[in-house]
């Protein structure tokens, strides 16, 4: 929600926000289970109590909140394997289409289905790219 202008999200969205991320901050901050649902028990009493609060208060509760987190951020916060700032964060590479044209046939045969259905959209397509863009010359294809 960083990039999202405050002004465009809801109170309430930026409410939630600020306990997950207050959630996160704790999970970093304590390793031991019973010790972080404590705080946690702890985190949610701060929150219900100044649930029916007017908007004016709340946003100034909004922005102290946010300070606080800001204040008592872990020096180095856990991070999902897979999330931005991750160690495996875009790891998982996605090979291109045309690895599956070298796939052997015994490979291709395990798949009968899929292969059909590739093969005819491999035919539409090039009846497509012919409509669109005309047939290839012979000539500047290369062979001599």
């Amino acid at each position: 929600m960083a990039q999202v202008p405050s002004a465009i999200v809801s109170h309430k969205r930026q409410v939630c926000s600020l306990y997950k991320r207050a959630l996160r901050n704790l999970e970093a901050w304590y390793d031991r289970r019973n010790v972080y649902r404590y705080r946690a028990v702890q985190l949610r009493a701060r929150f219900d109590e100044n649930k029916s609060k007017d908007l004016g208060e709340g946003i100034r509760l909004l922005a102290c909140g946010q300070r606080e987190l800001f204040e008592t951020k872990h020096f180095q916060p856990r991070n999902f394997a897979n999330s931005a700032g991750g160690c495996a964060f875009e790891r998982e590479v996605i090979p291109p289409d045309w690895v599956l044209d070298y796939w052997h046939p015994l490979e291709k045969a395990q798949y009968p289905e899929y292969f059909a259905k590739r093969e005819q959209r491999k035919k539409e397509f090039v009846t497509w790219w012919e409509k669109q863009y005309g047939k290839p010359d012979p000539k500047d294809l290369g062979h001599h």
